[in-house]
């Protein structure tokens, strides 16, 4: 039910968008996130700040779009956030209190270094795709941005994700592996 939420801004800008254009999707996908804090809270009485911050730049760069019916802005919010997301888990690993490490760390037990190499590829991972959209979003056409945007950049992080999980199972040690596999088959 949570990744669902997760994706329902995402669905219904790209459905707003087909059906209208950029800037009735931009309002969508601010009334979208919205609603998606709203659910969120009303289902689980807390709000993560990774959809806080989501919420507040989609607010910001959507209204902008809308205000100055220019389309940089929603284009810009994506390498906004990311880079956000990147800084953030760079930060937290510097500071050595890795986010990954505290958000998935009692379910992943692993060394301190396998965090650290987590954290660093996701930074990279989202730095990365920070600059491929400014790329895609100002060289080639809304409608090619837009199918990144949903479809591309969806894909590229359930793949790292997968990716991600695969690699903190594989440098587990071999009893928090059984725990964990045994813990699934109940």
């Amino acid at each position: 039910m949570k990744q669902l939420l997760d994706f329902l801004p995402l669905v219904i800008f790209f459905a707003v968008y087909k059906l209208f254009d950029i800037y009735v999707a931009s309002g969508a996908l601010i009334a979208a996130t919205a609603l998606q804090l709203i659910v969120t809270y009303a289902l689980y009485k807390k709000i993560e700040k990774m959809h806080l911050v989501t919420f507040v730049m989609v607010t910001f760069f959507g209204t902008l779009t809308l205000i100055f019916h220019d389309d940089a802005f929603i284009k810009w919010k994506v390498t906004v956030v990311y880079a956000l997301f990147a800084i953030a888990l760079a930060v937290s690993q510097i500071i050595n209190k890795p986010i990954l490490k505290s958000m998935l760390g009692k379910e992943m037990v692993v060394e301190d270094k396998i965090w650290a190499h987590v954290t660093w590829y996701w930074v990279t991972f989202f730095l990365a795709c920070g600059l491929i959209n400014i790329y895609i979003a100002f060289s080639l056409s809304q409608e090619t941005w837009v199918n990144f945007k949903v479809f591309g950049l969806t894909a590229l992080t359930l793949l790292n994700t997968v990716v991600t999980v695969v690699y903190l199972f594989k440098n587990m040690p071999e009893e928090h592996k059984k725990e964990l596999t045994k813990s699934n088959d109940d």
